[in-house]
């Protein structure tokens, strides 16, 4: 008896063969032959030679055969279930930024934890010197979120080991790396072996112009254009060290207060605020209409005009001053020259050749503020 019944589940396993080849079976196979396979055993007869392990064996390895030749003559299909379940994961990654969106919280966790130290993203960027990061973790201009110290012996230095103390004290967490992941956050540039990760530095406003309790007339450094990151850091290193009450630099056509600049500026630009203006014209006129004199600078070789030019060691300061420095190349526009009282210029010291009759920008302004600021 039970010899037809294995011809009738040959039988059976013939049908089940050829229905594979129809798509979207295949998902169904395991389950299919495995209830098969159960039921398979329980109707064993009773007294039956064959025994139910080696029945069950012999029943997995024609199952095995059977599902080899399914899957083979099955390829277009699998592939195509393969696309449907890639489709399926991208409408899931879809449905989870939809889900972001009504959470804040996990979505602000969730790019947390992608960020890497060298991102340069919209809420942070990497400051690297001893002292820009010193200075940005005690002035707290600057929310600090990451602190970057070469792994070795640089870390055991009194001035590493100064900046790691503050950001302790401060709850900043201090990370152990190697020099080529410095290198990679500060671009190549001399990090001292330090990179902070922190919010960015913005130019001020007007409005948060804090009051001036000083009774000796007030010097404004008024920068033009100023373009490259090193003349502007090595500005406001002079400004800073020489006096100058406020720096305020026009907002188009200059560079950014980045990181570079900081470290320019030895993190002098992390403690002394620059003011940007969208119009310095206006600025100007509403300054000289205060009674503030407005003072210009030009080249040695400067072409002539109504305004009175003079050199910078004979001129005294008495009143308010703004001082205008122009950018680099062009020097200052002529609308902003159209505005100026005087003109100062700085002698050489011998005859020059052409195309070296002038100085750095930075140079020139550290010696006419030292040239003006030891009047007032």
């Amino acid at each position: 008896m039970w010899v037809f019944r294995i011809l009738h589940q040959h039988k059976l396993l013939l049908v089940w063969t050829r229905r594979l080849q129809q798509p979207g079976l295949i998902s169904r196979v395991g389950s299919q032959f495995a209830s098969y396979h159960v039921s398979a055993a329980l109707q064993r007869p009773k007294g039956s030679s064959i025994k139910p392990v080696v029945k069950r064996q012999r029943w997995q390895e024609r199952e095995r055969s059977v599902q080899g030749k399914a899957w083979r003559n099955e390829t277009p299909v699998l592939q195509k279930q393969t696309q449907t379940r890639t489709d399926g994961s991208r409408v899931s990654s879809e449905l989870r930024k939809l889900c972001l969106d009504d959470f804040p919280a996990e979505r602000e966790k969730l790019v947390r934890e992608r960020s890497t130290p060298e991102s340069r993203a919209e809420n942070h960027e990497i400051v690297f010197g001893i002292a820009p990061c010193l200075l940005a973790l005690t002035h707290g201009r600057r929310k600090a979120h990451k602190l970057f110290v070469k792994d070795g012996e640089t870390s055991n230095r009194s001035s590493v080991v100064k900046v790691c103390e503050e950001a302790h004290q401060r709850g900043v967490q201090v990370h152990r790396v190697s020099k080529r992941d410095l290198d990679k956050m500060s671009s190549g540039r001399v990090h001292q072996g330090v990179c902070l990760q922190a919010s960015p530095l913005r130019y001020l406003t007007e409005d948060s112009a804090p009051r001036r309790n000083d009774s000796r007339p007030p010097l404004w450094l008024v920068l033009e254009e100023i373009q490259d990151p090193m003349n502007l850091g090595a500005i406001l290193r002079s400004a800073y060290f020489l006096g100058v009450d406020r720096v305020a630099s026009s907002l188009h056509d200059s560079c950014p207060l980045s990181p570079v600049v900081s470290k320019a500026s030895s993190g002098v630009m992390e403690v002394f605020g620059v003011y940007g203006y969208e119009n310095l014209e206006d600025m100007l006129r509403l300054k000289a209409s205060q009674g503030w004199q407005v003072v210009g600078t030009v080249g040695t070789e400067a072409e002539q005009s109504h305004i009175p030019v003079g050199q910078c060691s004979d001129f005294q300061m008495t009143k308010p001053t703004l001082l205008l420095m122009g950018g680099e190349g062009e020097g200052l526009s002529k609308e902003l020259l159209s505005l100026c009282q005087t003109l100062l210029t700085i002698p050489a010291g011998r005859e020059l050749f052409p195309g070296i009759e002038s100085l750095n920008v930075s140079v020139a302004t550290g010696i006419l503020l030292h040239s003006l600021l030891s009047t007032r």
